[in-house]
């Protein structure tokens, strides 16, 4: 992969994963170890969304063992534990979430921590309650050292009120795109996006440039961070990696 410049040096992409063999040949050559696997992402795609964190906390060796297989400018997102969004639905976790954030820190001292995601389950909807809890959430004040985004599976969420909290506290609203629901183009963070990416079968090559003019335009001023849906063929990888081939190509 070719070093991007310019704003793209701000785009960092990729998939929700990496550990497919199944991305053979298509994404990952014949032959290549499932050891090597993070490896040779990395010298294709700048960023890897990380879900084995929704179950299960990464050991430090296991983070060890991820850092050295990646170079200095790539970036881990993580999703949440299903304790804090799912189980708890943001009720009385600030332990869990200290837990969490403790786990992460060698990749935050390595400074390869990207984001921390917050997706929400889709019958989490924006009731009093709910919209109470979420905002006292965001009080914890370990939160506001990280970047964070929200990912809400509810319609009902996509208001001016839930986008004013999240401004408040400098986090992303995660622009989602499914077959099943869109969230609105809103930014919310002063200088950084989440989006992720979740069509199925994947994006023509026109929907392909057309999305990297839009991310290469808005990382010229923020960070942005880009997740294609993974799935058991490279689809998402493949066109991941052209996104960022293209991007760097049109900030050349």
């Amino acid at each position: 992969m070719a070093t991007p410049s310019t704003s793209s040096s701000r785009l960092f992409l990729g998939t929700s994963g990496w550990a497919y063999p199944t991305w053979k040949p298509g994404f990952y050559p014949p032959g290549t170890a499932a050891k090597s696997f993070l490896a040779y992402y990395a010298t294709r795609l700048s960023s890897v969304e990380v879900n084995y964190t929704f179950r299960t906390l990464p050991s430090p060796k296991q983070l060890e063992g991820w850092l050295t297989a990646v170079p200095s400018p790539f970036r881990f997102t993580f999703k949440a534990p299903q304790r804090i969004t799912h189980f708890n639905r943001l009720r009385d976790c600030k332990p869990l979430l200290e837990e969490f954030l403790a786990a992460l820190a060698p990749v935050r001292e390595a400074k390869q921590l990207g984001l921390i995601l917050f997706q929400l389950p889709p019958n989490f909807a924006a009731t009093g309650e709910h919209a109470e809890r979420l905002a006292a959430f965001l009080e914890h004040s370990s939160l506001i050292t990280h970047r964070i985004a929200f990912e809400f599976r509810h319609a009902s969420w996509f208001t001016e009120a839930t986008y004013s909290l999240l401004r408040s506290r400098n986090a992303a609203l995660c622009i989602a795109e499914s077959d099943d629901l869109a969230t609105p183009e809103v930014h919310t963070a002063d200088t950084y996006t989440c989006f992720r990416l979740r069509h199925s079968g994947g994006y023509s090559h026109a929907e392909l440039e057309e999305l990297s003019r839009k991310l290469t335009a808005l990382a010229r001023d923020r960070e942005v961070y880009a997740y294609l849906k993974h799935e058991d063929d490279p689809t998402g990888a493949l066109d991941a990696a052209e996104l960022l081939r293209l991007a760097g190509a049109g900030s050349a």
